[in-house]
């Protein structure tokens, strides 16, 4: 199923979301986007788990996860 906005779109949003100016909420960035709050929120961890500064399965090991699981390399 393809995810309904590019990574790169995702990505400006959330350094747009983390650069905001006082005063300014995540979700009246999300709302400028077009996004919901929650999402912008979710795709904002996703960052942190990627980028390291927070526990949790990164993007691309989730992704080898899903790969190795359909190989049918991983034992459930």
């Amino acid at each position: 199923m393809p995810k309904p906005y590019p990574e790169e779109f995702r990505e400006d949003v959330v350094r747009v979301a983390r650069n905001r100016g006082p005063g300014v909420t995540v979700e009246q960035v999300a709302a400028d986007f077009g996004v919901h709050a929650m999402t912008l929120w979710k795709w904002m961890r996703r960052a942190d788990v990627d980028a390291g500064t927070k526990p949790g399965t990164t993007s691309q090991k989730s992704t080898e996860l899903r790969m190795a699981i359909r190989r049918g390399s991983i034992d459930d």
